[in-house]
């Protein structure tokens, strides 16, 4: 089973810029040029992506031979690093000719200052990164495709520009996640919960991700087929992540019976192999099931094994929230996880919102070891089963709900906050308590009249600038709340 969880790296192309003029001027310009672009390679080579050079370019006709070579390579994004003044012939050409590919211009400087005392028009032009700049990145608008973004500073030792590399390189990921994808939906939505609907057509054709439509015969077949030596390993496995907590002072809380935690491991197996079988990207599922029918039985024990699939990079949405299950792998991709959650109560005293669910969850950024609780019913659910509590880790927070505008277009809400300590309810859900820089009645109006869905995902850090990137490359609208 671990095949499933290989998951794709984003294919980065880097092509150099240089100025043939300037060579017979400046005898060994070149060479030191080509120097400084072998470094920034070796920057991108300590990212997690497969790279692929497209060489030395400083001419319109070695810029249609990069292209070419480069247009075959189906790249995620291109860094085009600009090692002196260059025309934006040569630098336009490579990018609007490689295949449609998002472009980021790169201008490190390999000075941090001139040494103006004795500066010579060969060390200008050894640190003339940014001249062309405002060239390049105007044709490139006038062309209709304007830079996916620049990133300027230092060559060596420049913190801001080693962490913009890495942003990007991570924003590549989470639009490389979508190429050549099946998200699976499972069942339906719940019932009345009309932001959840969705229309598997207009999905595609924004993120060009196949939706593949599955049957709870699909998952109960693969259930029923586990073996006791697979549930046994998933049962070592749950107890090397979790902790089994007693019942609290909830009703709705019960102890975890071997017989239920072995039912969990088993639909968890078939989980995997769900998502092994179809090769899926993600999931998006709901089944209500009836009267304690097998169907019920599955769909109320799935969280546990969805919420090991998500901390491994396999997003899954319950109540069949396709967008969420696409704002959940952009987090993961971005490296802030994402967890499914929503809003729940506010602590006015303290200034926080409880966010949360019932699942799923990434437990790869709880605080802590997250904790199983058994529970005698699924508040407005059918059946009951396990259900998985923590809070994420406390720090820096970023909320991403995918939505959809008056015309059907795809749209992402976004903000920042802080996820703070603090005690939380013991009733078998996830709950974080989140601060938004502003008191928290503001914060629930200003963010719900921004048109989100209800469900959004969860993740660490502050990544809503990156966010806004890979929105901008697939060409949707973003919110910042």
């Amino acid at each position: 089973m671990s095949s499933i969880f290989q998951l794709r790296k984003a294919r980065v192309g880097v092509v150099h810029i240089g100025h043939a003029p300037y060579w017979p001027q400046f005898p060994g310009l070149k060479e030191e040029l080509q120097g400084y672009g072998r470094i920034f390679e070796d920057m991108l080579g300590e990212q997690e992506v497969e790279l692929v050079s497209g060489g030395f370019v400083d001419s319109v006709e070695s810029a249609f031979a990069a292209a070419a070579r480069l247009k075959g390579e189906d790249l995620d994004l291109l860094f085009c690093f600009l090692t002196t003044y260059v025309t934006s012939s040569s630098a336009a050409t490579v990018i609007l000719n490689a295949g449609g590919v998002p472009a980021v211009l790169v201008a490190l400087q390999p000075l941090d200052k001139l040494d103006y005392s004795r500066t010579t028009t060969y060390m200008q032009l050894a640190n003339d990164n940014i001249c062309a700049l405002p060239e390049i990145g105007g044709v490139l608008r006038r062309a209709g495709r304007p830079a996916a973004g620049m990133i300027v500073g230092t060559l060596r030792g420049d913190e801001r520009a080693t962490a913009q590399i890495a942003a990007w390189c991570r924003v590549a990921r989470a639009t490389a996640a979508f190429k050549r994808a099946t998200i699976g939906y499972l069942g339906h939505t719940y019932e009345g919960m009309y932001d959840m609907n969705s229309d598997p057509t207009a999905f595609t054709a924004t993120f060009g991700s196949h939706v593949r439509m599955l049957e709870m015969d699909d998952l109960a077949q693969r259930v029923h087929a586990a073996s006791e030596q697979e549930i046994q390993a998933k049962l070592e496995q749950i107890h090397s992540v979790f902790t089994i907590a007693d019942p609290f002072i909830d009703p709705v809380t019960r102890p975890v019976a071997p017989e239920h935690l072995a039912w969990a491991a088993k639909v968890a197996v078939g989980l995997d192999r769900l998502v092994a079988d179809y090769g899926l990207t993600g999931l998006a599922y709901y089944y209500k099931g009836l009267d304690g029918n097998a169907f019920e039985r599955i769909g109320a024990n799935m969280v546990l094994g969805n919420s090991l699939l998500t901390g491994k990079g396999v997003p899954l949405s319950g109540e069949a929230d396709l967008k969420t299950c696409a704002a959940m792998l952009i987090m993961d991709r971005l490296g802030a996880g994402g967890s499914f959650a929503e809003l729940h109560p506010c602590d006015f005293a303290d200034n926080v919102v409880l966010v949360g669910h019932d699942g799923p969850h990434n437990i790869q950024i709880s605080e802590g070891r997250p904790i199983i609780r058994g529970l005698e019913l699924f508040h407005g659910k059918a059946g009951s089963g396990l259900g998985v509590e923590f809070s994420i880790k406390t720090g820096p927070v970023t909320l991403l709900s995918l939505s959809q505008n008056e015309h059907g277009r795809y749209r992402m809400v976004v903000t920042e906050g802080e996820s703070v300590a603090g005690a939380i309810p013991q009733t078998g859900n996830t709950n974080t308590r989140c601060s938004f820089g502003r008191p928290v009645a503001e914060f629930v109006e200003q963010w719900c009249a921004a048109g989100p869905t209800h469900h959004f995902a969860l993740g660490t850090g502050h990544v809503a600038a990156q966010i806004a990137s890979v929105a901008n490359i697939m060409g949707i609208e973003v919110c910042h709340v």
